[in-house]
């Protein structure tokens, strides 16, 4: 699927990560479990998958024949970002078939001395006709990232940066903000737990939304319940 079919498809949708790591109950380093979670997203409606790993991205794309937002978290000295963050993480998820490959772009110092946009750079000129989301976490890092290249950006990282750490909550306004002042689409991701929180980050002007953790894993839907206790 071309790009601009690809995010024509994507378009008012959703996409469901289904994401397990090691030390989760349902991490299997040989996989097996996420692909049968993307089936049950895709049956109820999902149009994409964002998925950790090259093993589970291509048994998802196999098994499901969705598109697929890869993705490869692991932690490097000296980096603050660990969602792909060297070519060898993008050329594992390339290698595998992933439709789009997201990565952190926030602007906080890389370990290996690179700004964001060397990085996004670099990986353009490998690969062309690469489709990338960039991870952000406000509308600074959004706004660089597009002039960088990147094919649309999600809000992944907000929350999760020191300068956005008092964001707790899904924040439409954020959505809006970017969407505002970026001439890409716009993909809402993190923290959004119930579904008036997806209308909202559509009405927002979102292209579309990812949701995880309230649908994939049930160690954090149960925490959430738990604490009410």
């Amino acid at each position: 699927m071309k790009k601009e079919q690809l995010f024509e498809y994507l378009k008012g949708g959703l996409i469901v990560s289904c994401q397990a790591l090691k030390g989760e109950p349902l991490y299997k380093k040989e996989g097996g479990i996420m692909m049968l979670m993307a089936k049950a997203a895709k049956d109820a409606g999902a149009k994409a998958i964002r998925a950790q790993g090259v093993i589970d991205v291509a048994q998802i794309k196999d098994y499901t024949n969705l598109p697929v937002i890869g993705i490869i978290k692991k932690d490097y000295p000296n980096f603050d970002q660990y969602i792909t963050v060297t070519m060898k993480e993008v050329d594992a998820l390339v290698n595998v078939g992933s439709d789009i490959i997201a990565l952190d772009c926030t602007m906080r110092p890389r370990g290996d001395g690179k700004t964001i946009n060397e990085f996004i750079a670099e990986i353009k000129q490998k690969y062309p006709n690469i489709v990338l989301m960039a991870d952000i976490s406000n509308l600074e890092e959004a706004i660089n990232a597009e002039k960088a290249g990147v094919d649309c950006v999600g809000t992944t990282m907000n929350g999760y940066t020191p300068y956005t750490s008092e964001d707790k909550q899904f924040k439409p306004e954020l959505i809006k903000e970017i969407c505002e002042n970026v001439n890409i689409p716009v993909i809402a991701e993190g923290k959004i737990h119930e579904p008036s929180q997806l209308r909202a980050a559509l009405d927002a002007g979102a292209h579309c939304a990812v949701v995880g953790g309230a649908i994939t894993r049930p160690q954090e839907i149960t925490a959430r319940f738990i604490s009410v206790l």
